[in-house]
């Protein structure tokens, strides 16, 4: 079933323009991920597993990989915008898909604030003379404006900006082969994928819990099924596919930087607190130009390509929760021209903005965004998993053992080994956020307000 039928048959009316394809799909999940994402956080990812970085990210991939399936198979019953709060809302209980909702929005609203900030501070370290401020204002007005004017030009942008990510990706790859090649660095080695002198398991999941932000996105795919013009299972399938190419891309170029590194030992023990471990890779593989190519990359790679469909996803989400009045209503707001929720993509602008300026302002700064975002997502993706099995072995008694039981449950222990073995700062901070969410979930059922979606019996 195809177009606006897939969401008029659960009370809802099709607001949003469809006109995205499959390869628009793969290129928005890419995008999200960002090619070069981990040139920003490699030094924290390297220091965490002992150096084994590229291993940290194939576990990374790999659970992700059992999310992924997860979401297709909740794309597949529910073709709607939403995300997590839909799938769960609808495949156990709308109370429990209000709070997954909520969970996640703790990644989705505070990413776009994260990567503007990441993406300033890049800026503002090859530009000095331009303080950080002006580069984060200029930033979330640019983007804004970009996703005002449609789907359809982000689409574009998006293209874009993905084939000048690659170019960049495909550049420092050759060069730093070469330069390996040349006895430059440690020279080929396995010891970023194993090290036998220091591995244990504990610590490559919680380096993975650092990683896996890398990966955040692909689930942002799922916020369009209501502008895709395809059958809703090609969402399932371009997440897989987005997923698993970024994935490769993360664990060849993570290998490489990590045999580059000038001082692996220094940077275990003192870690990375500049931010500046990956460009220090690239300048012994290639000198200052690639350092200065890959800074700047990751600059315009986080601070527009990414935060642009970071909030397009946000602004998704909130539309989809304010829909279900689970939150202002006049989040709902559609332009009438460019068919977008734009009172959400604004509330998404502001919230960025002065997140951003905020979190300038502290030392731990992007530390603390960093480990807030991922312990949102996955603690919404224990939740995505849930549902599935829910939802098509206990409501539905399915018999598909492999994809509504081993999947899930495979996806739900590796993601709560990940969660078990994360900072306990996120940890407090995640279940604060969690907390508040479930005061408000109790205030709502006190008033009278119990959550419920468009077409679905108050049970």
């Amino acid at each position: 079933m195809v177009g606006s039928e897939q969401i008029e048959r659960f009370g809802y009316t099709q607001e949003l323009r469809r006109s995205l394809t499959f390869t628009d799909l793969l290129v928005y999940g890419l995008i999200f991920m960002v090619p070069i994402a981990p040139f920003g956080i490699f030094g924290g990812v390297f220091q965490g597993s002992g150096g084994m970085v590229a291993l940290a990210y194939g576990v990374g991939m790999v659970a992700m990989v059992f999310t992924a399936l997860s979401y297709a198979q909740m794309v597949k019953a529910f073709p709607m915008a939403g995300s997590v709060y839909s799938y769960a809302g609808r495949g156990i209980a709308a109370p429990v898909g209000f709070l997954a909702g909520w969970v996640i929005l703790l990644d989705y609203v505070l990413v776009p604030g994260l990567l503007y900030l990441i993406a300033s501070v890049a800026m503002n370290s090859v530009i000095t003379a331009i303080p950080v401020w002006i580069w984060l204002v200029a930033f979330v007005v640019l983007n804004t404006v970009v996703n005002l004017l449609g789907i359809e030009l982000t689409a574009l942008v998006n293209k874009v900006m993905l084939i000048g990510e690659l170019v960049v990706l495909a550049i420092f790859l050759v060069i730093g082969g070469v330069a390996l090649a040349q006895g430059k660095g440690r020279g080929f080695s396995w010891e970023p994928v194993y090290n036998g002198s220091t591995f244990s398991w504990s610590l490559i999941f919680g380096a993975v819990s650092i990683a896996v932000l890398s990966f955040l996105g692909f689930d942002g795919i799922s916020m369009l099924a209501e502008e895709h013009k395809g059958e809703a299972r090609q969402i399932g399938r371009s997440m897989v596919a987005a997923l698993v190419l970024a994935g490769v891309l993360f664990i060849v170029q993570t290998w490489v930087a990590a045999l580059l590194v000038p001082n692996p030992d220094k940077l275990i023990a003192d870690g990375d607190p500049d931010g500046v471990a990956f460009y220090d890779a690239a300048h012994v593989g290639g000198g200052v130009w690639l350092a200065k190519l890959t800074a700047v990359a990751t600059a315009v790679a986080w601070g527009f390509a990414n935060s642009l469909v970071a909030q397009v996803a946000t602004s998704r989400l909130l539309y989809a929760m304010a829909r279900d009045r689970q939150l202002p209503k006049f989040l709902s707001r559609i332009s009438p021209r460019h068919r977008v929720p734009v009172n959400a993509t604004f509330v998404v602008a502001v919230v960025s903005l002065g997140l951003g300026l905020y979190m300038w302002s502290r030392d731990d700064g992007i530390t603390l965004l960093s480990t807030l975002v991922n312990f949102g997502a996955m603690t919404a993706f224990l939740a995505l998993h849930v549902s599935v099995f829910w939802h098509y072995v206990v409501r539905g008694a399915s018999r598909d053992w492999l994809r509504h039981v081993i999947f899930p449950l495979a996806g739900f222990l590796i993601l709560l080994y990940v969660v078990i073995n994360a900072k306990v700062a996120a940890q407090m901070l995640g279940f604060t956020w969690l907390g508040i969410g479930v005061v408000i979930l109790v205030i709502l059922y006190a008033t009278g307000r119990r959550p419920k979606l468009s077409g679905q019996a108050n049970d």
